[in-house]
């Protein structure tokens, strides 16, 4: 909440920090990006991420699944840490002190800055304990090998890891339907991982979403 007082004193108000036309800035003479405080970004192309895939498959099979979802949980912890300064920074408040409307508006903003698509928070099962995440347009996704499984298993890691260091509690993820298999969007369930182990066994017997929440909540 923005009081009067600090509108006096600062003379501004803060707008859209992660507004893609104000949080990149590139310069094509050096072949840089950096974000508006200066921090240096990374362009992924897809020829690389198509690399990454085909590399990991080649060299750790079926465990590259595990590999991306560890490689996630730690890019996760760092886009946690860098999210959380810049929004300190700038709206002069810290995450816990965010109303959800707010913190979700800033994430979906930083999600679309960053080019993975839209990011979107069902609250739907909260008072059971899970919380549901919708990804549309994953760039991760269209890059994938194609399985009998869902692929999203970096952006898996991702969201297990930032949410455990939003809640403070430790959290898993599972992903339910994947764009890679014909779906609408990317689901995930967050949820304490002893709740939420069942859900593995389910997707792997290609149980349909709704029915993964109904026997989760049962």
């Amino acid at each position: 909440m923005i009081s009067v007082a600090d509108l006096l004193v600062n003379n501004r108000v803060p707008g859209n920090y992660y507004a893609t036309d104000a949080y990149i800035r590139s310069d094509l003479e050096m072949g840089l990006l950096e974000n508006r405080r200066g921090d240096r970004l990374l362009a992924l192309p897809e020829t690389l991420i198509q690399a990454i895939y085909s590399g990991l498959q080649k060299e750790t099979g079926q465990a590259s699944r595990m590999v991306l979802f560890n490689c996630g949980r730690w890019w996760g912890k760092n886009f946690y840490t860098r999210f959380r300064e810049e929004i300190t920074e700038y709206y002069g408040t810290s995450l816990a002190e965010m109303s959800i409307a707010e913190l979700l508006q800033c994430l979906q903003s930083c999600w679309v800055a960053y080019g993975w698509g839209k990011i979107e928070l069902d609250q739907s099962y909260q008072q059971r304990g899970f919380l549901v995440i919708k990804i549309l347009n994953s760039p991760f996704v269209r890059q994938a090998p194609k399985d009998d499984r869902p692929a999203c298993f970096l952006e898996t890691g991702v969201l297990s890891s930032f949410f455990s260091q939003l809640t403070g509690k430790d959290l898993h993820c599972v992903q339910t339907t994947c764009e890679s298999m014909g779906a609408d969007c990317n689901r995930f369930i967050l949820g304490l991982a002893r709740r939420l182990n069942p859900a593995e066994a389910m997707v792997d017997k290609k149980q349909n979403h709704d029915a993964i929440m109904q026997q989760l909540c049962a």
